[in-house]
């Protein structure tokens, strides 16, 4: 990927169509995580990369390219979310677009629940296999503040699992 992200820096598009595919599913499965329908997490994948693309030259670090275009991502949804809130859009019905990660519907529900700064980092920590200092990146926070946040995500979802302290600790 590094080496299409320092082509297309350069104005190679074929490099850039290579780079937003190698992407797509990746970046398809955090915005449908957010967004909770299909359409809108494809509308979302396509505005990523063509935003990605306007910028493409301004990336810094072609190694951190998918770091880079998550965050575009995490950005777009996050304007998306709040778009819908003070429109008064309802978020997509779950039964019509089930999350596809955790097979197991209490905690589908429990990680649906959280609070959205939580929820992103569970997100993904544990479906995307991102790393502390990943995410730390992609949302420009302290680690110290992910990891707080992961922490209170997790207690927040033993919670509401039915799992006392004492089961993990």
């Amino acid at each position: 990927m590094t080496d299409w992200a320092a082509k297309a820096r350069r104005g190679d598009d074929s490099a850039f169509a290579e780079l937003a595919h190698a992407c797509k599913e990746k970046l398809y499965r955090i915005a449908f995580a957010y967004l909770r329908n299909e359409a809108d997490a494809l509308e979302a994948v396509q505005e990523t990369v063509c935003r990605a693309y306007q910028k493409i030259r301004k990336l810094k670090e072609p190694e951190h390219v998918l770091t880079w275009i998550t965050r575009i991502l995490l950005n777009y949804c996050a304007d998306e979310v709040k778009r819908r809130s003070r429109s008064g859009i309802a978020p997509a019905d779950y039964a019509a677009a089930a999350w596809d990660h955790p097979s197991d519907p209490d905690l589908q529900a429990a990680v649906r629940g959280l609070d959205p700064k939580y929820r992103q980092i569970v997100i993904l920590m544990y479906f995307e296999g991102y790393t502390l200092t990943e995410i730390a990146s992609l949302l420009d926070l302290p680690s110290g503040t992910v990891k707080t946040r992961l922490h209170k995500a997790l207690q927040e979802l033993r919670r509401h699992l039915g799992e006392g302290e004492d089961a993990h600790g």
